[in-house]
């Protein structure tokens, strides 16, 4: 896919041991989240589309710098018609604030609030933002990961 390429440096609050993550290669584990409107997503509705999956919470400074970036991607996907879908779920924060922060900056990228790690951590142990492209048959194919 070759998509995103965005230069994240991660947020440089949190240090978790062992510090993991899903790698190239890997397949995305099973999950499944609601959207902010109120689409269903699982591992499996991911099928025959190449995604895109970011991890943020909008406290994190790092997060806060790339989302537009991220935002800017998504926008030009749509104009150019490509068949990409981006998700973003947040790593422990709620509705209210995503929204809030979503609406301040005009994005219009699907997400998911998740007030816990229990998402994220089928992902990774630590670093946000923290962005997975993945194929039509569900395999990660680039990682912007942070060991931060």
């Amino acid at each position: 896919m070759g998509l995103v390429m965005v230069a994240f440096t991660g947020c440089v609050n949190e240090r978790e041991e062992p510090v993991w993550s899903l790698q190239v290669g890997d397949r995305l584990p099973e999950f499944e989240i609601t959207l902010n409107n109120g689409d269903m997503v699982t591992t499996e509705s991911l099928r025959g589309l190449e995604s895109v999956i970011v991890f943020f919470n909008t406290s994190c400074g790092d997060c806060r710098r790339e989302l537009p970036e991220i935002q800017k991607l998504y926008d030009e996907c749509i104009l150019q018609n490509r068949p990409i879908r981006f998700i973003c779920i947040s790593r422990e924060e709620g509705a209210a604030s995503v929204a809030k922060f979503w609406n301040e900056n005009h994005f219009t990228m699907p997400y998911s609030a998740q007030t816990d790690r229990r998402i994220y951590n089928l992902f990774a142990s630590s670093g946000i933002p923290r962005l997975y492209e993945v194929d039509k048959d569900l395999v990660i194919k680039r990682v912007n990961e942070f060991d931060n």
